[in-house]
């Protein structure tokens, strides 16, 4: 923290408050506080700097919409999430260059947006059918999992999931909410042994805590004032948004 100049300091502050805003109005600005920290800090260290700051979002997200979550939707994701981040664990071990993870990560979310892209223009809004497949919750799953325990960066993969489920934005956000908070839990200890989570590190995010709570509570407002069917749009471009910058 000593060797943060100011200028390093507004990037983690913002970068915090990004996050507060991304758990409960917003979903998917929150990937872009990623890049941000990781300018300032080393990337590895920088995952499980921001670990705790998305677990603390988490919380005022299921506080506030805790009874819209759709928990059959979880049930069929979690398990193969938390497979996804035993094998990030290890991964993470083997890894020397992890900023090369990022490439890999945005071009996956693209095809996966271009999918479902053209599953409702060729289907239509009402003849669109929710996957149900085994494949797909496994599939994603594994793969949110990987991707949260490398990078924190599976925000766009879980909007892909839950746009598939066509959740109205309550639930969607609500929904969200509670796989995050359980998943982010979940890497806790793994990232604690990899010496990702220190005591210096949580005294960091003690005082990044203002802006995650003010974020947060903006967030809430923000989501009253978007239109519903906004909602699904903007998502969409902002998991866009979020996957172009992990490209490069």
């Amino acid at each position: 923290m000593n060797d943060l100049t100011w200028s390093s300091w507004s990037v983690v502050a913002l970068a915090a408050f990004l996050i507060g805003i991304s758990k409960t109005g917003l979903p998917g600005v929150g990937i872009l506080a990623i890049p941000m920290v990781a300018m300032v800090i080393d990337p590895m260290k920088s995952t499980g700097l921001i670990l705790p700051m998305l677990i603390v979002g988490d919380v005022f997200a299921v506080t506030y919409y805790r009874r819209h979550a759709v928990w059959k939707h979880l049930v069929k994701l979690i398990p193969f999430a938390a497979a996804g981040v035993v094998v990030g664990f290890y991964l993470m071990g083997l890894l020397k260059d992890k900023r090369a993870l990022g490439p890999i990560i945005g071009g996956i979310i693209l095809v996966m947006l271009a999918l479902n892209y053209w599953r409702n223009r060729s289907m239509g809004e009402l003849e669109a059918r929710i996957p149900t497949g085994w494949w797909f919750p496994i599939i994603l799953g594994i793969l949110a999992g990987v991707t949260t325990m490398m990078a924190n960066a599976a925000g766009p993969i879980m909007v892909i999931y839950l746009l598939a489920m066509r959740l109205p934005k309550n639930e969607f956000i609500g929904t969200g909410a509670w796989y995050f908070l359980l998943i982010n839990c979940f890497k806790v200890p793994f990232s604690a042994q990899l010496a990702l989570i220190t005591p210096e590190s949580l005294r960091f995010n003690l005082i990044l805590l203002p802006a995650i709570v003010v974020g947060a509570l903006l967030g809430i407002k923000l989501a009253k004032r978007v239109p519903e069917k906004a909602f699904g749009a903007i998502v969409q471009l902002l998991a866009a948004a979020a996957a172009i910058k992990l490209l490069f």
